[in-house]
């Protein structure tokens, strides 16, 4: 009788065991969704960021773009403006901490007046 209850006394343990390491695998797996969501919003917020930026220089005149061509620093983020052609201008937008990345681009049309 005595050994049929150290294996019951085993088979306790290793269910214990079992439990446990399921039961760390469930929290780990929680904290990753969590961690993602948080990550998630945090860049939709940039996002949103970016094109209300891209909409206040898609909205500047020829001048005004002009006199901004090149790279500048605006907050978190950099803007680019090209000129590649004499009508058209090139506007890029990405994140300081990711230099090479461009996150938002746009080509705007702007006619010439006579």
């Amino acid at each position: 009788m005595r050994s049929g209850s150290g294996i019951a006394l085993l088979e306790v343990l290793a269910a214990i065991t079992i439990l446990g390491v399921a039961g760390l695998a469930f929290v780990e797996l929680v904290s990753g969704g969590t961690r993602a969501l948080n990550e998630a919003r945090v860049r939709e917020t940039e996002v949103a960021d970016q094109e209300r930026l891209l909409t206040a220089y898609a909205l500047l005149t020829r001048v005004d773009l002009d006199l901004r061509l090149g790279r500048h620093d605006v907050g978190r983020y950099f803007v680019e403006i090209q000129r590649p052609e004499r009508t058209l201008y090139r506007i890029s937008l990405g994140r300081l901490n990711a230099p090479q990345v461009e996150d938002l681009v746009t080509v705007l049309y702007l006619a010439e007046r006579p």
